[in-house]
């Protein structure tokens, strides 16, 4: 492996057998800003996990309208459902900013899940963590006021990229309202309207394509529907 690349945080978690083995399988990549590692439709072939940087999860709809799903960062893995499932893709992954990637083909990692039990049941965890995002994600545009989808959605952006600074926290990926839109299942004239009014109780914050919260307890009380007194 080039040395050039640091360890996978996702394997840090498996005994030392096992992570060797699967080290000895990772073909490390370079990916450029904006570069695609995959799209949606490819044969799913190569499994990716990401030392650092971060991938945005994209669907196409019908009419090439790109919707983000959820942004990767380093720690995580992408590709994985179609790798699993065989077939094709069921989405997009796109470079957010310079990233590191190491790919495993599919054969090559069903191979090591079955010799292998603690990486099957990682792998089953890290699923099992994404269909419950899943469910929530469901339930919450079918029931939930708006106000506190684009809360939620900011919390989990600032989650999985956020940076400390001070008191509050940035999030550190280009993030536009048309994607916050698409996150919470409204129209982009209503996520505006939900950002000023909290840009106007001084929340968040919005400056060079980049939100930041100002305070992230307010926006945790409105995701989770509490007064405050």
């Amino acid at each position: 492996m080039n040395s050039q690349f640091a360890p996978v945080p996702p394997l840090t978690a498996l005994s030392g057998e096992a992570r060797d083995s699967l080290l000895s399988l990772l073909h490390p990549r370079a990916v450029d800003k904006d570069e695609y590692l995959f799209f949606e439709g490819d044969p799913a072939d190569m499994l990716y996990l990401v030392g650092s940087g971060r991938i945005k999860v994209l669907k196409h709809s019908d009419t090439g309208k790109e919707m983000l799903l959820e942004i990767v960062a380093a720690g995580d893995t992408v590709g994985d459902i179609g790798v699993l499932n065989g077939g094709a893709y069921p989405v997009s992954a796109q470079a957010m900013e310079p990233s590191q990637v190491w790919g495993i083909r599919r054969t090559d990692f069903l191979r090591a899940l079955d010799r292998h039990p603690e990486l099957a049941l990682q792998t089953a965890r890290s699923l099992g963590k994404r269909l419950q995002d899943a469910y929530q994600t469901m339930l919450s545009l079918a029931v939930e006021r708006v106000e506190r989808r684009i809360a939620r959605v900011l919390l989990k952006l600032a989650a999985a990229t956020g940076q400390r600074i001070g008191e509050g926290i940035i999030i550190n990926a280009p993030v536009t309202r048309q994607d916050i839109a698409d996150m919470t299942g409204t129209t982009v004239e209503t996520a505006i309207r939900v950002m000023s009014r909290f840009t106007k109780r001084g929340i968040i914050r919005s400056r060079r394509g980049r939100i930041t919260l100002l305070r992230p307890h307010d926006l945790v009380l409105i995701a989770e529907e509490v007064e405050r007194e």
